[in-house]
């Protein structure tokens, strides 16, 4: 077990290496000293038997859209040390992962210190085993009792929320390496964008039956939101993500903090494109947000044409993933691009990869993906990190547990048994040279 001193000394310095300060142009094929190469994951996602979260409710009651319950997911509360040693071997040398608000805070004001210590345990496994925590303080999922309340509606969900990160960061910032406080706050923007149109309908039924259950007017989580509530819980979330910042900042200044952002590689296509209008519909009040944190974090999963009138359909002939959605590899870098021009601050990859069951798709991604970020670099862009979504196959929303793969290891239902893929060891290849 590492002292709270070492914890501290090494975070520290993972957050002081050249990947973190300005990135200068580099020839070649190698990436930045200090780089981080990640894979992540998210509590719900992973942990199994998350019973107090607002999620657990919406997948419990019907009617949902939730898929299969997420039940034991892939037993990473048990396993979390298989989880890292699964890191360690494919040769990364980041994990993220998102502590659970609702076992840390299982009541308003009731904080868990036995919870505390499981998320401190995994932090400092990680720094046994050489491997930098990435800690995501909120990754959609709330505590019932939050979403029963109002969820982000509620006039004190921000100081409710910065209350949490305030406790989480006492007990834990010491050993982490890079803090976001909130996971794509902006996707209630996209969602009417990649989801079908009767996506809304099931999510009012469905929310309608869990406000019905927790005997209360309105059930409110962040992932899924009904469009009139989006400018308001947007307002709440910025308030939220300032102040929990401040917070974590207040416990540990040398912390880098920061929130990850949902963004396509969105393209202009043909005269009076609505492309740039769009973009500022979808991430501008996010991006000048980031303009106040220590870096841009991003989550890429496609690009998105836009012609006059709207979304265009992807080309005939595209690599699709299992929702249909086209694999196109260049969208990583179109997407740090923008992001680092309109913020001016480095970018951080959070998340990137496909839902597929042909594990070739996702070893071309990886591969044609970072080539295209690395020549981005190589033209100056600043990036500190890329971190894959994700380490294995898990609990994907709306689809169940094994229905959308996107793991870099494919996980057994009944015994758990994580089995690296293919793309593990091209992903840990590049990582190993610390070049492509």
């Amino acid at each position: 077990m590492l002292d709270r001193r070492t914890l501290i000394a090494s975070a520290a310095a993972l957050a002081a290496t050249p990947a973190f300060a300005a990135t200068t142009k580099m020839p070649g094929k190698a990436f930045p000293k200090g780089f981080l190469w990640g894979a992540a994951t998210a509590g719900h996602q992973i942990e199994g038997n998350n019973t107090n979260s607002d999620q657990w409710l919406l997948e419990n009651v019907q009617p949902t859209i939730t898929g299969a319950p997420s039940g034991d997911a892939v037993n990473s509360f048990d396993l979390w040390r298989d989880d890292l040693d699964l890191v360690k071997g494919i040769g990364l040398n980041a994990f993220r992962f998102s502590l659970e608000w609702a076992r840390i805070e299982p009541e308003p004001g009731m904080f868990s210190r036995a919870m505390l210590d499981h998320y401190k345990a995994i932090i400092d496994g990680c720094h046994a085993r050489g491997i930098a925590p990435v800690v995501t303080f909120n990754h959609y999922t709330t505590p019932r009792w939050f979403a029963a309340q109002g969820g982000w509606l509620h006039p004190q969900a921000a100081d409710l929320f910065t209350r949490f990160c305030d406790h989480a960061a006492k007990h834990l910032a010491g050993g982490i390496a890079v803090a976001l406080t909130l996971n794509e706050p902006n996707l209630p923007r996209l969602l009417p964008f990649v989801l079908p149109p009767q996506f809304i309908g099931g999510l009012r039924a469905n929310l309608a039956a869990a406000a019905k259950a927790a005997g209360v007017p309105r059930y409110v989580v962040a992932n899924t939101v009904l469009p009139e509530d989006v400018p308001a819980l947007t307002a709440a979330m910025i308030k939220g993500h300032h102040a929990a910042r401040d917070a974590i900042k207040a416990v540990r200044p040398d912390l880098p903090v920061g929130f990850s952002l949902s963004i396509a590689d969105d393209q202009a296509v043909g005269e009076g494109s609505i492309r740039d209008r769009m973009r500022a519909e979808l991430y501008g009040e996010w991006l000048e947000v980031a303009r106040t944190d220590d870096f841009v974090a991003i989550q890429n999963y496609e690009r998105i044409l836009w012609g006059k009138d709207g979304r265009l359909p992807a080309p005939e002939g595209s690599v699709r993933n299992f929702r249909g959605a086209e694999v196109y590899a260049p969208s990583l870098a179109g997407a740090a691009r923008y992001a680092h021009q309109a913020t001016g601050k480095p970018v951080l990859i959070t998340e990137h990869g496909v839902g597929t069951d042909d594990d070739t798709i996702r070893v071309n991604l990886i591969r044609e993906g970072l080539r295209d970020l690395r020549q981005a670099m190589a033209e100056g862009l600043p990036v500190q990190g890329y971190i894959h979504w994700s380490l294995m196959d898990n609990y994907e929303w709306g689809a169940g547990v094994g229905h959308a793969n996107f793991g870099l290891a494919s996980v057994d239902p009944v015994s758990f048994k994580r089995t690296p893929k293919p793309s593990a060891a091209v992903l840990g290849a590049i990582a190993r040279n610390n070049s492509l």
